[in-house]
């Protein structure tokens, strides 16, 4: 298994790297609870409809304790905690939640670890390897058809 990526030059003429060339993860498919679920099905003495319902648990407790203004730590895969996009005030008297926070976001902290050299790797991709897509990969994605470009069929045979 490797990580496709295509290249894809920079366009963008203010920066210093205007006119080079790199590598760009290409996302092949989308990966659901089902199909999560089903795969673990396949490893493991766990039926699919055990394995959904402890899914769909783990997607309700998160909720939960990411709205008690709890961090969520998955051991082997990472952390998740609640961040806040507000404007600033001049005085700390004149904030308030209702006025100035504008939205939460979600973020997500892979869990790192470090090899025999002491660099640091994602626990999740330990092991990954870089592989060019091939030129007639089918893109799966949404809104991949409307592109000739982005890998689907040749349209002119």
């Amino acid at each position: 298994m490797s990580i496709f990526y295509r290249l894809q030059k920079n366009n963008m003429k203010e920066t210093k790297m205007f006119g080079k060339w790199y590598g760009k993860a290409v996302h092949t498919d989308v990966v659901n609870t089902a199909k999560l679920a089903a795969t673990m099905q396949e490893n493991c003495t766990v039926k699919h409809s055990d394995i959904l319902a402890v899914l769909t648990e783990l997607v309700a407790t998160m909720k939960k304790e990411l709205l008690d203004s709890k961090r969520v730590k998955i051991n082997g895969l990472g952390s998740f905690k609640v961040s806040i996009s507000s404007s600033g005030v001049n005085n700390p008297k004149d904030y308030s939640a209702k006025d100035c926070v504008k939205r939460f976001r979600v973020l997500f902290q892979p869990e790192i670890s470090f090899d025999e050299n002491g660099h640091r790797s994602h626990e999740l991709l330990r092991g990954a390897k870089a592989q060019e897509l091939p030129k007639n990969a089918v893109d799966k994605s949404e809104g991949a058809d409307d592109d000739p470009a982005a890998g689907g069929d040749d349209q002119n045979p």
